[in-house]
This record gives structure tokens, C-alpha cells and sequence, in this order.
């Protein structure tokens, strides 16, 4: 159980008591009753606004008489009013009893958390594969990543899922280009454009991205264009009719480039589960028997081109109402494909939810409707804004971006520069693996703490800083909680037998350092955090949670001794431990590398 949670059910009785005195019935307050927004004033808050009319007072009055009437107990340890919010603090003695001993122990639940049973399918990513991954794709996967590793770590099952454009109109661009155009070509078509980096030569995302490049350019040719366009388009109408010929067409161009960009995302922690064809939906059959049944719909429409749609304006769409799912020549679209393979997903989990860019908002909504219409659930989504360079928004087909690649090797190099300087003993190999570690970190962080709906600008110098607020602080801190169990066992103690030892309530002492309790308070919200960023889907307020996890056991480990003159703090060494398996599980719930040195 979480902590809070446990507080909550000693509070509310004693809550209730003292507000059914001042005239308050009923315990509609207790929805109320929530984690407080501003931990340094208290751990649970209750805003007294409602109560004002009801009993002529103003919500700081109603506040200060409560907080007034309220009695410390052995789990109350502090009560204060500020600004119509009656703020609750936990006894820091019952709270360090509660974190390290009994059955909730909160040490037990990181690690080895039970299952909940739930079986949840994320899709992110599924970048259309044309070329390599840049920072503005890989704000997807980052979250995508993120968000299962967060669901894992709260004991759901998960399945990462990748869905595999290997039939749209990009994809037959680049089939075109690799099968119309030789090397020769491309390098006079893109003689304006620098030449393939040597370091990314054997990278088929990084080379084959040219061929896109040159054919993007060539369908701008004022004489050329129109037989491009006529070939693109038998192509992509022959994948959307399921031909086979044509599909391994397709996936011969496609497949190395894919190859490529998952050995990218590989190196920022990221994998999948399972990868999805788009066109397994048209080759099964699912789409044939989807748009038949989308035919008999009772919103069912058809165009003067012979072209089928669903007239979603009859179910309250603003906007574009019209959702075609079929042409005219009776081939589907990006669209019916869609939606046979949300219903396929529906039937692999209890939960499902999309990680899409804001720009799919309408598309999501036309998406939830039908599904809606056909009996079946609607998905969650994850939407978030995109990142930008200081000149604008990137674009492959445009050219103006950032390289993931080169941006993991920029941060590497960068990290190997300040290992060096700070750790002279280290031999090449030891710098290289910290420096991977650190620069991948930073750069998943410098995404993941930012909120899904707020965009950014992406600079450089943000993502590689290393101090205080980034990835390279919270391992860091990480590392020096791994050093004080290092040196209790150089000095002969044995660290499990002493952090399994129960601690008794009344031998903590009533007066604990401040750095303590604040370590305290934010181990306690740790599995609160965990859970609200799950369900809201903000990996953000994860990302917050273990930086100040950090943060707090910086102060712990400034203020309290664990070891002095050769004895052991029992007390501190366990909280010391606990802290630090927490920074470890958190860490990697956000696909941050623990290290055990830096």
C-alpha cells in the first residue's frame, strides 16, 4: 500500500470528527483530501475553499480553526494553514517506521513489485522508415519507452509494440528511387547537399536516405515529376490491393533502413515487443471484412467519385465529419488499415494506449468514433508537442535536423571529456562505457522531464548539461549512495544483516536532521508519484520525482554521518540503502544507466 495512502486512513477519521463539529456533513470532503501540489508545506492537503459559503467564513478562517483542533498523533507531526489549504505532515518517526519496516516497507515493492494482473499494449515510435532518426522523432520513442518501463515498474504487464508503415506513399517513394536511381545519380541530384558522412557509411538509414532525398527532389522536376508520380502512385495502389510482388518490394527498401533506426534507439535503451506489418491487415482479409461492415453502417455515405465514408459529424465531430475508408477503385486507405489494426490490438490487452505527435489530435478522434460505432473500446493517447531547432521545426524531407546518431556521439565525447578530467585512472575502456552511459542518459532526460504537451526548442548545451536538474546529478547521486555500502563492507560490516534488522519506533530519536526528514517525506511519495504518472500518462512527474529523490539524498548524505570513528548509523544506513535501491528502480524506469562508479 502506499504510504500516503496508509496516513490518509489515520487522518481522515480525525479530519472528519473535527468538521462534522464546525457544521460540515457528509464526506463528499474526502475526494478532496489529495497529495499536496507543494510537498515542502505538507504531505496531504485539503482545500477549505467549498466550505466557506456553507459556513460564512472565509477558507483561511475554516483552515486555521482545523488546523487549530487537530491534535498531533503518533502519525500527525506537523498541521498549518496557508492560503485556505490545510496542509498534513506525517511524524517523521512513524514515517521512518513505516518506510523500513513491516509490511510496508516500500524497499519491497521496487524490484520485485507484484503483478497487477493488467495487460497493456503500447504503440510508439513507428516512424515511417526512410531515413535516420532525429531529435524530433525520437521525442516518440523516448516517451513510448518511458511510459512502459514506468507501467513495468508499477507491476503491469506490457507489451511494446512498433507499428510498421511498410505500405504508404514514403515508403514507395524510396522503392522508386533505389530501383530508378544509381549512386552516380544521387550524388549529382544532391551535389547542393553535404556527402554521406564517412562515419555513418555502413548505417543503411543514414545511406538510403539519400535515395529518398534525390527522388523528394526529383518529383520537384518540372518535365520528370509526372511519370514519378504516375509510378509512385501504381506502386502504393498495388500495396494497398495486397500484392506481394510489390509489398517485398517495399520491404527490401525499407527493412535495412528499420534495422538502422532500432540500432539507434538501441543505444537510448530503447526496444520493442512485437513489430506489426500495416499491410498483414490487408493480406488477412481484416480490411475486406472491415469495409464491408463499415458499408452498412447507418452513417455510411458515398462521395461522387464513388469513394466510401463514415459521416462522423451524426456523432458530434467538429470539423472535418467526413472519414473515408474506401476509394472509388474499392482499394482502402492509411485510415480503414488503422482501424483493423486497433481492433486486432484490442484483442492482445486490457488496456491500449497510442503515443502520437499533436497533429494526429483529429485523426485520433475520427479514429475513437468509429471504433465507438463498431461496438468496440477507444484507446488512451499520449499526445505531445514537438520540438524544434533554434531556426524552426525539423523535417527529413526538408533537411533542417538533428541527427540522433550524431547527437549520441556529440554527447559521448562531451561526457569523455569531463571523465577524463575528473577520473585520470581510468583507462580508455572505463571512460567509453561511463561517457555512453552519461550521454544517452542526458539526452532521454533532457526530453523526458519536460511535460508531453509543452513543446521546446532542442539546443545542444541544454541536453548535454551535467549539472544540477540532469541525468549525469541523479547518477551521480546514485553512485555515491553505491560508495557508502562499498565502504560499510571494507570495513567488515555486513550490510544486508543490518538493513534487515527491524528498526523499534521509540529508539528513533525525537529530533532528526531536517535533511533526513526531507529524504524521508520524498521516499514516502514515491510510489504515489509512480502511480499518478502512469495513470496521466506524464512521465514527466516521474522524471521530477527522482530528481529530487536526488536531490534530498544529496542533503541526507551532506548532513548525516553514516559512518564515524569507525561506527555505523544503523538508522542512516538503512535509509541510506533504501534510498538508493529507489534512485536505481526510478532510474531505470526512465532508461537512465545505473552505474556503480563514475
Amino acid at each position: 500500500m502506499i504510504i500516503m495512502q496508509i496516513l490518509r486512513i489515520h487522518v481522515e477519521p480525525i479530519l472528519g470528527k473535527v468538521l462534522s463539529e464546525m457544521g460540515i456533513e457528509g464526506d463528499s470532503w474526502k475526494s478532496m483530501l489529495t497529495p499536496s501540489r507543494e510537498h515542502s508545506q505538507g504531505d496531504l492537503s485539503l482545500p477549505c475553499f467549498p466550505f466557506a459559503k456553507s459556513l460564512g467564513k472565509s477558507p483561511i478562517q475554516i483552515a486555521e480553526e482545523i488546523s487549530s483542533s487537530i491534535e498531533r498523533t503518533t502519525e500527525i507531526g506537523e498541521i498549518n494553514s496557508t492560503a485556505g489549504y490545510l496542509n498534513i505532515k506525517a511524524n517523521p518517526k512513524w514515517l521512518a517506521n513505516q518506510l523500513l519496516t513491516g509490511n510496508t516497507r516500500i524497499g519491497d515493492a521496487y524490484g520485485s513489485k507484484p503483478s497487477t494482473g493488467r495487460q497493456v499494449l503500447i504503440e510508439h515510435t513507428s516512424a515511417n522508415p526512410n531515413g535516420p532518426f532525429h531529435v524530433g522523432r525520437a521525442r516518440n520513442a523516448i516517451l513510448g519507452d518511458t511510459l512502459v518501463r514506468l507501467h513495468r515498474l508499477l507491476g503491469n504487464q506490457v507489451r511494446a509494440e512498433y507499428y510498421v508503415d511498410d505500405m504508404g506513399k514514403q515508403v514507395a517513394v524510396l522503392a522508386w528511387a533505389l530501383e530508378h536511381l544509381s549512386e552516380q545519380d544521387i550524388e549529382e541530384i544532391l551535389q547542393d547537399k553535404d556527402s554521406l558522412s564517412d562515419k555513418w557509411g555502413d548505417k543503411a538509414d543514414h545511406a538510403r536516405v539519400r535515395w529518398y532525398q534525390a527522388a523528394q527532389k526529383l518529383r520537384q522536376h518540372e518535365t520528370k515529376s509526372v511519370q514519378i508520380e504516375q509510378d509512385i502512385a501504381k506502386l502504393v495502389h498495388a500495396s494497398e490491393n495486397g500484392d506481394e510482388s510489390v509489398l517485398q518490394q517495399f520491404y527490401d527498401a525499407f527493412q535495412p533502413v528499420l534495422e538502422g533506426m532500432l540500432t539507434t534507439l538501441k543505444r537510448l535503451g530503447i526496444e520493442f515487443d512485437e513489430f506489426t506489418k500495416e499491410s498483414m491487415f490487408v493480406t488477412n482479409g481484416d480490411v475486406d471484412r472491415l469495409m464491408k461492415t463499415l458499408s452498412d453502417l447507418e452513417i455510411h455515405g458515398v462521395a461522387d467519385n464513388g469513394a466510401e465514408f463514415l459521416d462522423l459529424g451524426l456523432r458530434g465531430l467538429k470539423g472535418k465529419t467526413e472519414f473515408f475508408f474506401k476509394r472509388g477503385d474499392g482499394s482502402s486507405l492509411y485510415a480503414t488499415r488503422d482501424i483493423a489494426y486497433h481492433i486486432w490490438k484490442w484483442n492482445q490487452c486490457d488496456e491500449l494506449i497510442n503515443v502520437l505527435g499533436e497533429d494526429h489530435k483529429l485523426q485520433a478522434k475520427q479514429v475513437g468514433l468509429t471504433l465507438k460505432e463498431l461496438g468496440q473500446k477507444v484507446p488512451d493517447v499520449l499526445f505531445y508537442s514537438f520540438i524544434k531547432l533554434p531556426e524552426g521545426k525539423m523535417s527529413t524531407r526538408k533537411g533542417n535536423v538533428v541527427f540522433m546518431d550524431d547527437l549520441l556521439e556529440e554527447a559521448k565525447e562531451h561526457a569523455s571529456q569531463i571523465v577524463r578530467q575528473l577520473r585520470t585512472e581510468y583507462d580508455d575502456k572505463q571512460v567509453s562505457e561511463i561517457a555512453e552511459a552519461v550521454g544517452s542518459s542526458a539526452i532521454r532526460f533532457n526530453i523526458i522531464k519536460v511535460s508531453p504537451d509543452k513543446g521546446f526548442t532542442f539546443r545542444w548545451e541544454e541536453a548535454l548539461a551535467f549539472e544540477a536538474g540532469s541525468a549525469p546529478f541523479i547518477m551521480y547521486s546514485h553512485t555515491r549512495s553505491r560508495s557508502i555500502a562499498n565502504k560499510c563492507k571494507d570495513i567488515g560490516l555486513d550490510v544486508d544483516s543490518i538493513c534487515n534488522k527491524e528498526i523499534v519506533i521509540e529508539d528513533i530519536s525525537d529530533e532528526l536532521p531536517k535533511s533526513l526528514i526531507d529524504l524521508l517525506r520524498c521516499i514516502a511519495i514515491q510510489n504515489d508519484v509512480l502511480q499518478r504518472a502512469v495513470e496521466q500518462c506524464r512521465p514527466n512527474l516521474f522524471a521530477n520525482q527522482i530528481l529530487n529523490l536526488a536531490t534530498c539524498f544529496n542533503g541526507f548524505y551532506r548532513d548525516c554521518k553514516i559512518i564515524e570513528n569507525g561506527e555505523v548509523n544503523e538508522l542512516y544506513l538503512q535509509i541510506s540503502q533504501l534510498a538508493s535501491q529507489l534512485l536505481k528502480s526510478g532510474m531505470e524506469g526512465l532508461g537512465i544507466t545505473p552505474l556503480e562508479r563514475m
